[in-house]
Order: C-alpha cells, then structure tokens, then sequence
C-alpha cells in the first residue's frame, strides 16, 4: 500500500497533472455555478478533451471537473436560489436567506470552507481506507438500503417549521407519488404516464428542483410587486463580511465534521450519491439542534449552511470508492467515469490498485490538492460572485428564467420537460401561498424509487415476506433507530412539559388570575 501511495503521489505532483488538477477545478467551478448543469453536464464536456491525454491525467481532470461542479453548485443557490446542481438543493434552505439577510460573503466563505473540509476528510479517508471501506459497501443489501431510505425519512420534521409537521407529511406523501411515475423498474411496466411517451421516464429531480426553487421566487417576486423595484447601488461593504467570528466557527465546526463523515459514508454506497447525503446531514443537523436552534433552520442557520456543504463534497469523495474498487458507479456522475475509465482500456475493480497503481493513487491524492485549490480560487472571487445581488431585478429575473430553463433543457434536449417544469411551478407557487414546505416533497421524491426498489427486491428474496426487516442484524438497527428518531421528539417535549409543572404547579393559575 505505502509503495502504491508513494507512486500516485509522484504521479499526482507531476506539473501536468497538477495542471489538469486546477484546469479541472476551475471549469467545474464554473460550470457548476450555471443553474441546472451540475457535475454530470460538466464531466460529460470533458469526454472529449480527455482521450488524448494519459489516463491518470484523464482521470484526475475529470475528478476535479465533478467536486469543482459540486463546489460551485453552493454559489447560485445561496445567491439567487437556483441550484447550481441537485446536490447543491439544500444549501439554498439557509444559505439564500443569509444572502437576504446581506450576509452573502459569510454563507460563500462558510461554504467554501465547509466544502474544502468534507472534501479533505473524505479524500484522507479514502486515502487509508479505500479497500476496507469497499466491503463495507458490498456488505448492504437490499433490505439495509430500504431501512436506510426509511430512515431518511425521519428527517421530513428538519424541513418543517414549527406546527407545520402535517403539511412536511403531506409533502412528503407527495414526492413519493411522483417518484411512481414512469416506468417501474422490476416489472417494466409504466405508471400513471397518462399514455405520454415523455413520461416513461419520469420526472427528472433537476426539475423538480428547479420549479419548487428557482422559477417559484421569481414568481413570487414578481406576484408581490418587487420584481421593478430600483434598489440604491450596493457597495461590498453591503454585501456582509466575509471572516467568520471565533464564536461561529466553534457553533459550526461539530456540525462540518459529522456532516464530513456522514457524507462519505453516504457517499460509498453505491446509488446513494450527494444529493441524499446533503439531504440527510441537513436533518440529522437539524434533530441534534435545540428546540430554540431549530427555529433558525431555514431561516438562515450556519450550521444548516456547514452540514450540506461539507456532506456533499464529502460524499462526491466517497463515491469513488465503489467506483476505483468495486466497477460500480456511486452516482451518475461517476458512471460517466466509469464509462471513461474503461475506454482508455483500464477496468475498475478489486485489482485496479494492483494492475494500475498510478490510476488508483494518483486520483485518490489528487483530491486533496484539489480541494486546496477551489479553496484558493474561490475565496479571492468571492466579493467578485457576490456582485450577482446588485444586479437589477428587472435584468435579474430573466437571467434567472433563462439559465434555469436552458439548464433544464439541456439534461433532455426534450421541449416537455420545459412544459412540465411551468406546470409544475404554478402548483410549487399554490403549495407555497398555502404556507406548504417544498424540501420534504424533493425529500420524498429523492428517497422514494430508490426505496420502492430496494423494497422489491428485499421481499423477492423474502418470499413476499416482511420479516426481512429483522432478520439481518443490521437492518434491524437501522430499523430501530429510525423509530428512536420519530418517538424521541414527541417523549421529550412531553416530559419536559410534565417537569415544567410539577416545579411551577401555582404558575398557570397565577398567570390567569393575572390576565383576569
């Protein structure tokens, strides 16, 4: 192992390849700030400019084409909330109302360092642990996968503000109906496609995303008569601080390193990806918070900016695992690799790091000085980025329309999805007149076909039986501690409303004599 270290270090610190390192970061940067492109656009641009390069250097180039998209993806969410990619979805949950807060240049500063520590944690762990963690992996089944999902589920209170949990669960309720439409995967038939060909498919989670966030603002913003507004010019010092206080970085540096290592734990499941990882930190974040510091989530929580931020990142590292040690894509994204892998002739798998050490290593060590990179590029730029908010609106809001739709567009090249999108925004703007969250929708959707799947299979292996959600050992953890979850909240806020008036029992009496 030292031996195949030393070599991807000498590879990696070659200046060509560290040249595709900060190539690389910077075009993914980029791209992955243009709403609706994401990393999977990106690395797929970079195809083409890869095959005449040796295949460390492909690689590398690619690698750090996808967590610079990741990275950058945080910029247009927290600005003008239209996520850059899915996986960047819930960092405009607090991050876009610190930037109307003018807070934009503390949220860009946090995120990039929330970003730069997941990626490094990530990268170190899969530096020293790449082919224990891929029988970690390989040990899920079916049924571990769908306890997970339900699981993930726990999480639709973190989405919900206070008194609102029965409409988190009717959203929630609601993603999973969409996420039935298409076609089912074990049977091959289609489901509530209404006879369009358009549909076989389903909806695509960019979409989705793009209706309930970004085109919903813009209509809102227009709907409430802001969008001709003449705002007096901005100057940076308007645009918020970007330095961080001793105190903020103590409250946020719990949360960036569980969030780091949950993500790539996340992330080394095959299928999981970035997108659930952000999700679930975000809720595990939000159920470890006090009852006061719940109320900011949403708000414009820093912890609730850290947790997705170093998630992501974290998990984009962690799905190279499956990939570089098992041949199985963790995400979409690294199936394009995967694609790019094979056709420079090298085969992902347990012996990559044996036949091909130069690949293995170099890759893995290249993320580390990549992260170090987007760290430096994005810092200096950030008073530069932040100037997106002094824009008019009047010139904004269509800037906003046209890269999100472009960005939808360019996913599919199909006009429908277009269609779709302003249907789905004009039902996205009713929810939210009716004060219904948007997050546990995108929560129930994410999590839902993977659980149906997952489900399938689990009771095809069962006999149609329930029971396998306690046969396995660790199923049934996760099984138990979803219910934990869901029954601790209830039991607490319970027993402190018992402690409250067993030590003030005049207290209520008092204060209505009072109020009499």
């Amino acid at each position: 192992m030292l031996d195949g270290i030393i070599t991807g270090l000498t590879t990696a610190v070659m200046p060509f390849n560290l040249l595709m390192v900060v190539v690389g970061c910077f075009a993914g940067t980029f791209i992955g700030m243009l709403p609706g492109l994401g990393p999977i656009s990106a690395v797929a641009l970079m195809i083409p400019i890869t095959y005449g390069l040796d295949p460390s250097s492909g690689i590398i180039l690619m690698a750090g084409v996808y967590y610079g998209a990741v990275f950058g993806g945080s910029t247009s969410s927290i600005l003008i909330n239209a996520p850059g990619c899915a996986s960047t979805v819930v960092t405009s949950f607090d991050g876009y109302p610190l930037a109307q807060q003018k807070q934009a240049g503390k949220a860009l500063a946090l995120a990039a360092y929330s970003s730069f520590t997941g990626g490094t944690i990530g990268a170190l762990v899969l530096l020293f642990a790449a082919p224990a963690l891929a029988s970690v992996s390989l040990s899920f089944q079916s049924s571990d996968y769908f306890a997970l999902m339900i699981l993930g589920l726990t999480a639709v209170a973190a989405f919900s503000g206070k008194g609102q949990v029965i409409k988190a669960l009717i959203m929630t309720v609601l993603g999973l109906m969409i996420a039935t439409v298409g076609t089912d995967v074990t049977s091959g038939t289609t489901r509530f496609t209404f006879g369009s060909v358009d549909l076989i498919d389903g909806i695509s989670f960019l979409l989705l995303a793009m209706a309930t966030f970004a085109l919903t603002e813009v209509v809102m913003t227009v709907l409430k008569g802001q969008h001709n507004e003449k705002e007096a010019p901005m100057d940076m010092s308007q645009l918020g601080s970007m330095k961080l206080s001793k105190e903020e970085v103590k409250h946020v540096a719990p949360t960036v390193g569980r969030s780091s290592f949950f993500g790539f734990l996340i992330g080394i499941l095959p299928g999981a990806g970035a997108t659930i990882a952000s999700f679930l930190a975000y809720g595990l974040e939000r159920n470890l918070a006090s009852a006061k510091e719940k109320l900011k989530f949403g708000k414009g929580a820093l912890r609730g900016l850290a947790a997705p931020e170093s998630a992501n990142n974290a998990a984009s590292t962690g799905s190279f695992v499956p990939l570089l040690t098992l041949g199985i894509p963790g995400s979409g994204t690294t199936a394009i690799m995967l694609g790019a892998l094979i056709a420079y002739g090298i085969q992902p798998g347990p012996r990559l790091f044996l036949d091909n050490p130069d690949v293995f290593w170099s890759v893995i060590i290249s993320m580390y000085f990549g992260n170090l990179v987007l760290l430096i590029l994005n810092l200096p730029l950030i008073p530069y980025i932040s100037r997106l908010l002094v824009i008019p609106r009047p010139i904004l809001i269509p800037l906003i329309l046209f890269f999100s739709i472009t960005g939808v567009y360019l996913v599919s090249f199909n006009s429908f999805d277009i269609h779709m999108m302003a249907i789905i925004t004009v039902i996205a703007i009713f929810l939210k007149l009716l004060e219904f969250p948007m997050a546990p929708m995108l929560l129930g959707f994410i999590l839902g076909g993977l659980m149906e799947n997952n489900l399938s299979r689990a009771l095809t292996i069962s006999d149609g039986s329930f029971a396998f959600l306690w046969e396995r050992p660790l199923t049934l953890s996760i099984v138990i501690t979803a219910i934990v979850i869901l029954a601790l909240p209830p039991i607490i806020e319970a027993w402190r409303k018992r402690t409250n008036s067993s030590k003030n029992p005049g207290c209520e009496a008092a204060i209505s004599e009072g109020e009499g």
